[in-house]
């Protein structure tokens, strides 16, 4: 699931180098392509590359701060963190202005609510859809390395309607989340951004079962399978049908390891802010990211327990509780920063 941004950063420094390869020799380019490894992992800066190219390549070492190191850093050096990430991002834009990537994840961290960040990447979008348009249009060629290359070129807009789609559901504008997430599947139908799994909590939040299962029909339910649980959980809830909401939340106890656990505390995780984080599929982090970003589900209509009554109720299930029982006496670590 997500995008790697290290990854999409050899992809686009690998393109540019196939581009100065000549076709007429294979054994050549067999050389030439073990060349290519090496000179990225050892000497990055001897491959030819554009400000644009050197611009990502900050960004994906920001991505790595940010999203990845500074969730765990101490109080002590988390402000030595961010600073360092915002002058990475700072630098990519002044090497490529229209780095868009480096400018919405700046925003992220610096609009002072989410409504405000919200108001960023809607009165962006059509600006950035334009750039990256031309970007796109500006690949000659007609093979499947051109194709790789116009694909990338549209990166950036289709993860700033991702970051839309996501940040309209966090700020309660639900119609505006399924035509942003429509819109980014109309962008690259494959979903690699998995807006699929922002517009299943989206029509779970508004009730919509037809409308999910419309969603389920045309989505792969293998990538992020607990999203949609959590969702059909959430309106069987609603409509006061315990028994398939019980049935929904036993498929991901036997799903995820470590379920009990994840599903009891219902951890609130900050959004990866390059794009959703990257996770192995089926791993317990991957239950822990689906029930984060379920937050507004879980938590919706607070009663006297301080909880959202759909939350409460997941979390106090015999199973759920039974579950997270064992889970502590084999491993007593996961129960550190409980809620």
């Amino acid at each position: 699931m997500a995008l790697d941004p290290n990854y999409e950063d050899f992809q686009r420094l690998s393109l540019r180098f196939a581009g100065t390869l000549g076709a007429s020799d294979p054994f050549g380019a067999a050389r030439a392509a073990v060349d290519f490894g090496h000179r990225y992992n050892q000497k990055r800066d001897t491959l030819p590359q554009t400000d644009e190219d050197r611009a990502f390549h900050l960004v994906a070492r920001a991505t790595e701060l940010i999203d990845y190191q500074l969730p765990f850093a101490t109080d002590a050096s988390a402000p030595q963190t961010i600073a360092e990430a915002r002058k990475l991002l700072g630098e990519a834009l002044e090497l490529d202005p229209e780095c868009h990537d480096a400018r919405r994840m700046l925003s992220a961290a610096q609009a002072p609510t989410p409504n405000e960040y919200h108001r960023f990447l809607v009165e962006g979008a059509q600006e950035v859809l334009e750039s990256c348009g031309r970007r796109r249009d500006a690949v000659t060629g007609s093979d499947e390395l051109a194709d790789v290359a116009r694909t990338l070129a549209m990166r950036p807009y289709l993860r700033w309607l991702a970051a839309e789609c996501a940040s309209s559901l966090i700020c309660g504008r639900y119609r505006l989340t399924l035509q942003e997430g429509e819109e980014a599947l109309a962008v690259e139908p494959e979903d690699p951004t998995d807006v699929s799994l922002t517009l299943a909590l989206t029509y779970a939040k508004l009730e919509d079962e037809e409308g999910l299962r419309t969603l389920c029909e045309r989505a792969d339910e293998r990538r992020g399978p607990a999203w949609y649980a959590l969702a059909r959980a959430a309106l069987a809830f609603k409509r006061e049908d315990r028994d398939e909401a019980r049935a929904h939340i036993a498929r991901l106890l036997a799903l995820y390891p470590n379920a009990g656990t994840t599903l009891a505390r219902q951890d609130d995780l900050p959004d990866g802010v390059f794009a959703r984080l990257a996770i192995d599929p089926g791993t317990e982090d991957e239950l822990i990211l689906a029930t984060s970003e379920a937050t507004v589900l879980l938590q919706e209509g607070c009663d006297s327990h301080e909880r959202g009554t759909f939350g409460w109720w997941v979390a106090n299930l015999p199973e759920v509780t039974q579950a997270q029982a064992r889970e502590l006496a084999a491993d007593p670590s996961l129960g550190e920063g409980q809620k």
